[in-house]
């Protein structure tokens, strides 16, 4: 990026998200410029605890079949409005 570019300015990415073995997809609104580590607690807010048992682990993001470095903010990883992601439990 040169002195005279800006960044863009983050933009509403609502997602399909299921949580680890959870029975239900949910849309989850997250930003553009949110990490991917923020867009997993989000999604696992709404089943971790409640309808599945929550672990003492980390979490990983898998979006079209692999696995999401957790540093990316969620436009670095490609994720696009509507896509699907699955987050679960590090093994």
């Amino acid at each position: 990026m040169t002195g005279t570019e800006t960044a863009p300015e983050p933009e509403l990415v609502p997602l399909n998200g299921i949580f680890a073995d959870d029975y239900s997809q949910l849309l989850i609104p997250v930003m553009s410029n949110e990490t991917v580590a923020e867009l997993a607690e989000k999604v696992a807010y709404h089943s971790e605890g409640k309808r599945v048992r929550k672990q003492d682990k980390e979490k990983v993001v898998y979006h079209e079949s692999r696995v999401v470095p957790m540093h990316l903010t969620v436009a670095e990883a490609g994720i696009k409005p509507l896509d699907h992601v699955r987050v679960d439990y590090k093994d």
